[in-house]
């Protein structure tokens, strides 16, 4: 078993504070498993409802009669199975004095779970569970958990194939089945298809015409695709920073494979040496410490960026803090060197800092406010500029 502790503290401490928590996340993330652990050290009575379970399911025909009266903590796992429940649970959290508190786990964004259901602003509080992070697994795994993703399944399995075989039945049900649920008409292998195509275009920017072009399709129908993906949390959507400067700045979003394990299956990569012969080596690697960063680091996905300029600068990762600005770089080298793109992301963009993420063992200053950290070492070197931390 990983230790995700962490993970059980956070969403108790919302617990404390919130009538209603929500965690989310993608298929097959763990959040079940986060909800027994929560469960199995609460201090009182604890009542579980798996609306994929229809016994369950049947429980809850009259949700106000079977909610009204229990006490202490209520579970409801996978609930935009059943979005009508949403009012009952806006009424259940409004009691002075209530008597119980709800832990509700989705597959889908806030946005998404809310479509066809009443909101519940102001009465819950979300979070958002990923997959396993290198300071969980350990940092002797970071080849492992860059080839096989941070999906519990896939990470734990016997060997790469297993690994592999857990991803595409994963990709196949979650086309098939999990999709369809959220009411959504698109054929399994349309969006296959299109999920593939995406794949190849890992760490490049949107560009919805020329998309639309290969997938033979107008650019509202990819468009529509795209943000129905990133609300399953499967594809991470980088939005892009634009500054108040005398240059063409890029505007639209950089795309990526939320999972590289995903990304992976997705590009027929088995293991460690087909992806080191691939193309996607360096997209995959950039997307892989992008996402290691952010989590070491402790930052929200709301204060990321990335930034580019039609002349050609670019910066990998821009971070955000008020009037505080922090620039990432990702190499997939041993020894990275400082490039003039470098030079002009940090005088354009006032960084405090500019940290060159590179595939080498060694932490060491390239130029001024820049420095080359070894992504093996970034538990001990990478500590945010003030003002970020």
């Amino acid at each position: 078993m990983i230790d995700r502790q962490n993970e059980v503290r956070h969403a108790k401490r919302l617990l404390r504070d919130h009538r209603v928590v929500g965690v989310i996340g993608a298929r097959q993330i763990g959040k079940t498993t986060l909800a027994r652990q929560i469960s199995k050290h609460w201090k009182g009575r604890t009542t579980y409802f798996d609306l994929e379970d229809p016994e369950d399911l049947g429980r809850l025909s009259d949700p106000l009669l079977a909610l009204r009266d229990l006490r202490g903590l209520i579970i409801i796992d996978e609930i935009q199975r059943y979005p009508d429940i949403f009012p009952i649970l806006r009424v259940l959290a409004d009691r002075p004095r209530a008597p119980a508190k709800f832990l509700i786990l989705g597959s889908a964004s806030p946005h998404l779970l809310r479509q066809s259901s009443e909101s519940l602003a102001g009465r819950i509080a979300y979070h958002e569970l990923k997959g396993f992070s290198i300071q969980e697994v350990g940092f002797q795994e970071l080849k492992r958990l860059w080839v096989r993703g941070t999906f519990p399944r896939s990470f734990l399995a016997r060997t790469n194939r297993v690994s592999m075989e857990w991803r595409k039945e994963f990709l196949r049900t979650f086309l098939e089945r999990d999709v369809p649920q959220f009411g959504i008409q698109i054929p399994a292998a349309a969006l296959r298809r299109f999920w593939t195509i995406l794949a190849h275009y890992h760490g490049q920017v949107w560009n919805a015409s020329e998309f639309a072009r290969s997938f033979g399709v107008s650019d509202t129908t990819v468009r529509r695709y795209l943000d129905l993906l990133s609300s399953l949390f499967v594809v991470r959507l980088l939005p892009p920073f634009h500054a108040n400067l005398r240059k063409r700045q890029v505007k639209a979003p950089k795309i990526y494979i939320a999972d590289t394990g995903l990304l992976h299956a997705l590009l027929e990569i088995a293991d460690q040496r087909d992806l080191e012969r691939h193309p996607k080596l360096g997209a995959s690697w950039e997307s892989y410490a992008l996402e290691t960063v952010i989590r070491q680091a402790g930052i929200r996905s709301e204060q990321c960026y990335f930034w580019a300029t039609h002349a050609g600068a670019e910066l990998d990762l821009l971070i955000i803090r008020g009037q505080h600005r922090w620039g990432i770089e990702f190499k997939h080298s041993s020894a990275p060197a400082v490039t003039r793109s470098m030079h002009n992301a940090l005088e354009d963009l006032k960084l405090r800092r500019l940290d060159v993420i590179h595939a080498g063992d060694y932490t060491y200053p390239l130029a001024k406010g820049i420095q080359a950290v070894a992504l093996s070492r970034i538990q001990k070197d990478l500590l945010p500029p003030p003002g970020l931390r």
